[in-house]
């Protein structure tokens, strides 16, 4: 009777131990730099939002990946990403040499990132973090998703809503049917004027190492990797490796080493990156990592610089290497292209209009081995992605981020950066709210209630380097230059180019009448009638609000001027003849007539 009931709670034990089922809004699986801050979003939107990552730690490249000198997003300290860059200096206050500069970059210990990571997520309301947790399996159930997973050693079932593959390998996307384009596009494909002809090579990796140095008599030598060969990495005695090491310094005399050329970036091809074979690849780049740390400290003299022991693997490196690039969905709603970044005004699509993050990172271009047809790219503009570049079309409720997203080639470049990647997690965890919340699909999706959702939480929609968040109007700004009334201007700087609103510039008639007149019908007959200047005044612009808005044009301009410098806090004088300012437009324009309430589409058309 005793054995009769041991097997029965033997076999309870194990039908809890298999069966458990777990029902949440958002699903995020994987805690890289999107997926923390999509599960942050998701939550703080209100939603019971669950995240699970394979690995011990939150962050993905930004620290379990070891790339922990961020110069992307340095003028556009968005949302979450603008938080966390904010916290980071604050835990380190102002050591030497720690650059506190507005748009300095970033510097921080990987583990001290996963910590303040993991810290903010802790104090989020409606969100349950599993680490330590592999996704299994996915599939479709009614409108939402089946995940299943391990966590806490036990396979659980996961049910959703949403799910967000915030992955870097876009794993979960593939297990349920997603198909992914590798390498190169075709200009044909992609109608880019900078394509090349379409190759399925894809941009290195690089197993990043963090250093400490432990003083000029210790020896840090490392065991002399198997297969090492010092030819490998001869090109460094050619080089300034002093320069090379404070390029990468780290508070706490440490160092991230991250170099080109015969450094330590590995060649990788989509067959490398399957499930099946990804561990043997990744067990290669560890050792060519290696050695490149063995030629350093016995062949250049710096025996002491050796590894950081704040990874727990066995060889101290990162949990997981730096991916540059991985599949990109082939069905996306849009698809990014780099004509859309640099022209994005010009194109039959209004991409920027839908942005649910911003971006300022330049591109990279990073091909050990045999030589790549390399891309001239001109001054590249700080940029907008937009909502339809996660969403998956045939996919409903599943959305993608990291290196997973629906770009070109020559997009991925610059959009799979970390600090990048932070932003566009925040914008698919407000896409999976809206979504959980409403009771709807991807299919339903409301550009303009997405935005609101992100402005609500400080994230950034239009790339404006000149409009600080702490700009009592930049929520007006942000809404208005989404609208493509008034547009942002590209300043060149080195080879990046800033994007700027330019406040104080004047409002020119020919860039608001187009807009205007596509967005309110009374606006033919005000510009027939009126027949404003080349720039628009002050008066030309309580005109129009008076035209749209059918207020008694005495009546507002008595207002006005009681509420000009009271109320908005303009500094000029109330004049109805002077040139009104790109920045008193916006204010003025967002208050009575709104152009970003109107409704667009998924490519940025105004929905009539």
């Amino acid at each position: 009777m005793i054995k009769k009931l041991l097997l029965l709670l033997l076999i309870f034990n194990d039908t809890i131990s298999f069966g458990e089922t777990i029902k949440t809004d958002i699903l995020v699986i994987g805690g890289s730099a999107s997926g923390t801050a999509a599960a942050i979003q998701g939550a703080r939107s209100k939603l019971k939002t669950m995240l699970i990552e394979q690995g011990p730690w939150l962050g993905g490249s930004l620290t379990s990946g070891g790339m922990c000198v961020v110069e992307g997003n340095r003028n556009l300290p968005t949302g979450i990403w603008g938080e966390f860059r904010q916290r980071v200096r604050e835990f380190y206050g102002k050591p030497p040499g720690f650059d506190t500069a507005y748009n300095a970059p970033l510097r921080f210990e990987p583990y001290t990132g996963a910590a303040i990571l993991k810290k903010i997520t802790d104090t989020v309301k409606n969100l349950t973090v599993k680490l330590n947790s592999p996704f299994i399996s996915i599939k479709k159930d009614g409108t939402g998703w089946e995940v299943i997973a391990t966590i806490e050693g036990r396979t659980t079932t996961i049910k959703a809503k949403v799910v967000i593959d915030a992955t870097e390998t876009g794993d979960v996307a593939a297990s349920a049917g997603e198909t992914y384009v590798y390498g190169f596009d075709g200009k044909k494909e992609t109608g880019e004027t900078l394509a090349t002809e379409s190759s399925t090579r894809m941009q290195d990796l690089s197993w990043i190492a963090i250093l400490k140095d432990y003083g000029p008599q210790a020896d840090k030598t490392v065991t002399k990797p198997e297969g090492y060969d010092a030819a490998r990495y001869a090109c460094l005695k050619t080089k300034n490796v002093k320069q090379m090491l404070s390029i990468g310094r780290l508070p706490n005399d440490k160092y991230m080493i991250n170099w080109t050329g015969c450094g330590n970036e590995f060649p990788v091809t989509a067959a490398d990156l399957k499930p099946e074979n990804r561990e043997a690849f990744y067990a290669k780049a560890r050792l060519h990592t290696l050695g490149l740390i063995y030629y350093l400290q016995t062949e250049l003299g710096y025996k002491n610089l050796g590894l950081d022991e704040g990874f727990t693997t066995p060889d101290h490196l990162p949990y997981t290497p730096y991916l540059r690039e991985a599949g990109r969905a082939t069905k996306g709603l849009v698809r990014l292209t780099l004509d859309d970044i640099y022209k994005p005004y010009d194109r039959e699509s209004k991409l920027y209009r839908t942005a649910i993050a911003v971006g300022d990172a330049d591109p990279g271009q990073h091909y050990t081995g045999e030589p790549v047809p390399l891309v001239d790219y001109q001054p590249f503009p700080a940029y907008g992605i937009p909502l339809g570049a996660i969403v998956l079309k045939d996919l409903d409720n599943l959305l993608v981020t990291e290196k997973a997203m629906s770009v070109t080639h020559l997009v991925n470049a610059c959009t799979m950066y970390p600090s990048v990647q932070m932003a566009v997690g925040q914008g698919a965890g407000a896409t999976a709210a809206f979504c959980a919340f409403f009771k709807t699909t991807t299919k339903n999706l409301n550009v303009r209630i997405i935005q609101g959702e992100l402005l609500d939480f400080k994230a950034w929609i239009m790339p404006f380097a000149d409009i600080r968040p702490t700009d009592p109007y930049f929520r007006a700004i942000q809404q208005v230059g989404a609208s493509g009334l008034l547009k942002g201007v590209q300043k060149a700087d080195g080879n990046s180019a800033k994007v700027m609103f330019q406040p104080d510039s004047l409002v020119a008639t020919a860039e608001v009448e187009p807009v205007l007149k596509e967005i309110y019908t009374r606006a033919f007959l005000w510009f027939n009638r009126e027949k404003p200047g080349k720039v628009f005044t002050i008066g030309n612009l309580l005109s129009f609000i008076s035209e749209t808005t059918l207020t008694d044009p005495r009546t507002l301009e008595t207002g006005m001027q009681k509420a000009w410098k009271a109320q908005y806090k303009f500094n000029s004088d109330f004049d109805l003849k002077r040139p009104v300012t790109r920045r008193e437009f916006a204010i003025l324009a967002n208050r009575y007539f709104n152009p970003f309430a109107r409704t667009v589409d998924i490519t940025g058309r105004m929905v009539n």
